[in-house]
């Protein structure tokens, strides 16, 4: 089984633009999330693929390995099948660009559920965070998932969901982690199928993938790292790599 890693890197972001050229501690955002996937040693190959000069530059200049991409998207799932669909690859393991505490804990978990699935019943694999702060739970930046009883994902929300009518129902909270292991016939899938209403509602690619019946399982980690959505995020990764 060949595995290799996408880190998909737009150079404008609408929340923080440039974000993945920030520096984080004498390396930009972008380069230390390449070196953290690269330091992994879980894949074949690691690529980051980017529609940005800036950042392909940034990744080559420093001995790594990066694809521009040819046409414009709107997520980064299009911007990775368009770089993978004539590479011999099985499992693709997309990684974000703005996740410079990429583990390999985590990933390993991601590629385990491949290994243990011979049939292919399973489309994708991606993280979730168990989290109990209102505030976080309640924030539309913050993308929710609700499972079934053997973790697939029924939907993703930026809602709070369930909606806690009952309080002492017990229910528990999951973040959804925007790190996603595809097979390779399901990335290529998804870059056939047209939006659907859902996900131009909610903003969440991964809904595509449910709207069109794909299975998705959800691996539970307890490692959250910082995602940088906001210079607010910036400043707390500082202090953490620090």
């Amino acid at each position: 089984m060949k595995i290799i890693s996408m880190i998909p890197a737009r150079y404008s972001a609408s929340r923080f633009p440039g974000k993945l050229m920030q520096d984080l501690r004498g390396k930009t955002v972008i380069l230390r999330t390449y070196e953290a996937t690269v330091a992994t040693n879980l894949f074949d190959d690691v690529f980051v693929v980017t529609d940005s000069t800036i950042i392909y530059d940034e990744i080559v200049n420093n001995g790594g390995k990066a694809m521009m991409s040819k046409k414009e998207h709107d997520c980064g799932s299009d911007r990775i099948a368009e770089a993978v669909e004539f590479m011999d690859v099985d499992v693709v393991i997309n990684v974000q660009g703005d996740e410079p505490f990429t583990d390999r804990e985590s990933l390993a978990k991601l590629i385990e559920v491949f290994k243990e699935d011979p049939s292919k019943n399973i489309d994708l694999a991606s993280l979730m965070v168990h989290i109990i702060d209102l505030d976080e739970i309640n924030n539309p930046n913050t993308v929710k998932v609700i499972v079934d009883q053997s973790n697939f994902a029924l939907y993703f929300s930026r809602s709070p969901i369930p909606y806690p009518r009952e309080k002492k129902a017990g229910v528990k909270y999951y973040k959804h982690k925007g790190v996603y292991a595809f097979r390779k016939e399901a990335i290529l899938d998804f870059y056939k199928l047209p939006m659907l209403p859902l996900e131009a509602s909610e903003k969440i690619e991964c809904i595509r993938y449910l709207e069109y019946g794909k299975r998705i399982k959800m691996v539970e980690t307890d490692i959250e790292g910082v995602e940088i959505d906001t210079p607010e995020d910036l400043e707390r990764a500082k202090k953490i790599w620090k």
